[in-house]
């Protein structure tokens, strides 16, 4: 499960992320060379950062790779330190799953009144219910390092213990 999500969410980030740069390489290019720049050109950049942050968002979980304090480490006992990382994670996991299911109605409301983009017309609500279902992925790494906490204690993730 752990390989098909890391496959899935980096093909994701690396085709937006390729996108964003062939963009940005044609549409200077066609500033500079013939005077014409792609239309949308930043609706498109701002759609693909998004794809690249949410689809980024699990990896970053899954690996420990959150920007973490661990100033106070040194001095707390290994199982407070357990506790901690478990409650830490619990919380991020119930905030994660609750932002996504505020995403999945926003992106229903955004479906049932036809939002889109204002250059493009590209429709917002797939891009929101992408949004919802990477962070409720994340909610549930999160909550799978709540209940095993030492898979979720890399060197990375507050030092060695």
């Amino acid at each position: 499960m752990k390989k098909l999500l890391e496959t899935i969410c980096g093909v994701l980030a690396g085709v937006a992320l390729f996108g964003i740069m062939a963009l940005t390489f044609f549409d200077v290019g066609g500033r500079k060379l013939l005077s014409q720049s792609i239309t949308g050109s930043l609706e498109l950049t701002e759609l693909f950062m998004v794809v690249v942050i949410f689809a980024a968002l699990p990896l970053v979980s899954l690996r420990g790779e959150h920007v973490v304090f661990d100033s106070l480490d040194a001095y707390l006992p290994h199982g407070v330190r357990l506790v901690q990382r478990a409650l830490v994670h619990l919380l991020c996991g119930i905030s994660l799953m609750g932002l996504g299911v505020l995403m999945w109605q926003t992106g229903g409301n955004f479906l049932e009144s036809g939002e889109t983009t204002a250059q493009l017309k590209i429709l917002k609500a797939p891009f929101i219910y992408g949004m919802s279902l990477l962070c409720v992925v994340t909610g549930l790494v999160h909550l799978a390092f709540t209940i095993r906490p030492a898979q979720g204690m890399e060197e990375s993730e507050g030092g060695t213990l």
